[in-house]
């Protein structure tokens, strides 16, 4: 089984929108019990809140299901417990040390990353923009879904 944990500050814009969106992708590909997909944050912000409801919107617009969910945060048993730890953002791989150390197994890595891209996906919570964050959270969750599973 493969576990992707997808991390961004609050966890109800970015980092959800990408656990969905990679679960529907998964699901689409009949992949479903291969693998293991959720989503946290860095900070204690935004802790029990569900996810934004612009951001459902987004989803909604794309077919994407999704279910009510707290925010959560990371912890560092998280690093133990998964294969992937994917961050939104530079501002979030920054925060995500105090729970992964140096990255020893280097499980850590940004989503455009994996689309050979050097930048984060902008915050819609201060851009406003969710087809932008879309847009770029579907380009690399495809592409996470092609290294794994070997598509």
């Amino acid at each position: 089984m493969i576990s992707i944990l997808f991390v961004c500050h609050g966890n109800i814009c970015r980092s959800p929108m990408a656990e969905f969106v990679m679960k529907d992708l998964v699901k689409k590909a009949g992949l479903q019990s291969m693998y293991r997909i959720r989503s946290c944050a860095t900070s204690s912000e935004e802790l029990g809140n569900d996810m934004y409801p612009p951001a459902k919107e987004e989803l909604d617009y794309h077919g994407v299901p999704y279910s009510k969910r707290a925010a959560r945060r990371m912890t560092p048993s998280d690093y133990l417990e998964y294969d992937m730890i994917v961050a939104m953002d530079k501002q979030n791989l920054r925060n995500l040390r105090p729970f992964v150390g140096d990255d020893p197994d280097h499980k850590v890595s940004l989503l455009l990353s994996h689309v050979g891209e050097d930048r984060g996906v902008a915050d819609p919570w201060y851009t406003g923009d969710f087809s932008a964050t879309y847009r770029d959270v579907l380009r690399g969750c495809e592409a996470i879904l092609r290294e794994t599973s070997g598509a």
